[in-house]
């Protein structure tokens, strides 16, 4: 019997139309392409929706009126903007302009949308009218409002966020956290109720996550305000677009720009924050640069040759009374010397640190090195995980430090990375919480928090002023010794192998080099 073909989802149709815009467009200029699209057939299918209901309700002479749309988080869109409108253009040859025009067209009508929409892309992309035309179609087929529950606009968009991250490679794709890892920080610091903060917001999917954490929470999302920053002009206008299609509401500042040289929110305390800075990101400041900035009070001066413990202060500086951190950086910052050591040592002195997770390798598109999470709380021994109050009281773990290795967690994706499944989530998450509380609390009984060698360990601070105050997990947890089950015969025969065969490949490309010099008229002597 023949297997029958799998039907392919929104999103690969969508994936595979858009790919035809390769060779035309750059992937780096056709996500803009794209992206831009799938929001304007979104807000438009809003639009109408919300003009039929003004109908219905006999409020026909109010269709054209602004304050009747944004009453109801839906934006105005002009009849130039409109996506019947673009559909009716879509074969002729200045649909790219109109594209154009219908951006700028929104954005003008919506002040929430400003500095969100590419500017002029289409046109100047000089893309092909037949391949444009054919994308218009494909996302004309998509019903954005068939299932609410289902969030499809905002499913198709982190499915294009993360293959475009693919699709670019190592140097490129910083707009995009890996959403397993997103999952994990907002189910270790739940976000509820309060500011959440992200210092390099990338296309808002900490953000993003936590509005899906409260929702399977059945948290109000008005109980939360969320504020960001991004340097990078394109990435900022994507956050602001991924937001806008969910209906979130932001202040990622007014302008991209660098946290550091242009802080947008000096003043901002979070009870929340979610990061993934740039990694050991080189000359971020000159040498007489932000030398007093306020954000490094206490604390050393950052070393201007990694930016890593200057993300760390800047994270301090804007945390609550109360508020947690879970930010992720590279391993380097677990035991760096001179400035970074003194940085490190006082944050461990003011109990600022309270778990450190060592995540597997090959989970981010751009590097395939192994990353840490940090979860730093200002208030270890009063903070509250639950909002039904089911957890009142805390074992006092001041003076203790979580450390986790998770690099044999995970599952394999897209062929080679890895990612967190619901299950790694959830056994991750509850070791965290089950460590924080250790308690019996309105009868309900958590289960014992307990150190499991190759996994967590519970650390005082003692022992890590022992080991001269280093955060690397390894140092810490135990390791089974696995010698015992090695069988080295066998394992020596293999690698004796595996040597001959290379060697043989090397004689062979020796000879060959040899031979190509010879033709050409010159000897080498070896």
């Amino acid at each position: 019997m023949a297997k029958q073909k799998k039907e392919k989802s929104i999103e690969e149709t969508l994936w595979d139309s858009a790919n035809k815009l390769r060779g035309t467009v750059e992937s780096s200029e056709y996500k803009h392409v794209v992206l831009s699209l799938i929001f304007l057939k979104f807000a438009s299918d809003k639009f109408e929706e919300r003009r039929k209901e003004l109908i219905d309700e006999g409020k026909e002479k109010f269709i054209e009126m602004v304050d009747f749309y944004t009453m109801k988080n839906v934006f105005f869109l002009p009849k130039e903007s409109r996506w019947s409108y673009i559909i009716e253009n879509s074969k002729q040859d200045d649909i790219a302009l109109k594209i154009d025009t219908a951006l700028h067209t929104v954005e003008k009508n919506n002040p929430a949308l400003k500095g969100a929409l590419p500017d002029n892309y289409f046109s100047r992309l000089n893309m092909d009218v037949s391949k444009l035309s054919a994308l218009l179609d494909t996302i004309n087929n998509i019903n954005t409002l068939k299932d609410k529950q289902q969030d499809i606009v905002g499913r198709v968009y982190e499915y294009f966020l993360s293959k475009f991250a693919l699709a670019e490679g190592k140097g490129k794709g910083e707009f995009y956290t890996p959403k397993s890892i997103v999952n994990l920080i907002a189910n270790m610091i739940e976000p509820y109720k309060g500011k959440i903060y992200d210092p390099a917001c990338g296309s808002g999917g900490m953000f993003v996550q936590s509005m899906k954490f409260i929702d399977s929470h059945h948290g109000n999302k008005k109980d939360v305000s969320i504020y960001g920053q991004e340097y990078t002009s394109t990435t900022y206008k994507l956050a602001k677009m991924n937001l806008a299609i969910r209906g979130i509401s932001a202040n990622l500042g007014k302008v991209p720009a660098d946290t550091f040289a242009k802080d947008q929110h000096k003043d901002l305390k979070a009870d929340f924050i979610m990061a993934n800075p740039p990694f050991n990101q080189k000359d971020w400041r000159a040498e007489n640069e932000l030398i007093d900035d306020p954000r490094w009070m206490g604390y050393n001066v950052p070393s201007k040759s990694n930016a890593n413990y200057g993300w760390i202060l800047n994270i301090v500086s804007k945390l609550s009374e109360n508020g947690v951190a879970g930010f992720l950086l590279a391993n380097g910052a677990l035991s760096g010397s001179g400035t970074e050591y003194k940085i490190r040592k006082k944050l461990i002195e003011n109990d600022l640190v309270e778990a450190i997770l060592i995540l597997p390798q090959n989970m981010f598109y751009t590097t395939n090195i192994s990353v840490t999470l940090w979860i730093l709380n200002n208030n270890k021994t009063k903070r509250i995980v639950k909002q039904n109050d089911i957890l009142k009281n805390y074992r006092n773990r001041e003076e203790e430090i979580l450390f986790m290795d998770l690099r044999q967690k995970g599952v394999p994706f897209e062929k080679k990375f890895t990612q967190f499944s619901d299950e790694n989530v959830s056994e991750i998450t509850g070791t965290y919480h089950h460590w924080q509380s250790n308690v019996i609390a309105n009868k309900v009984k958590q289960s014992e928090y307990k150190d499991i060698p190759e996994f967590c360990y519970s650390a005082s601070k003692e022992e890590i002023i022992k080991k001269d105050f280093s955060l690397v997990p390894s140092k810490y947890i135990a390791f089974v010794n696995r010698d015992e089950n090695i069988d080295f015969d066998t394992k020596m025969k293999g690698l004796q192998t595996e040597i001959t065969e290379l060697l043989k490949t090397e004689e062979h490309s020796k000879k060959e080099l040899l031979n190509v010099f010879k033709e050409l008229g010159y000897e080498i002597e070896l």
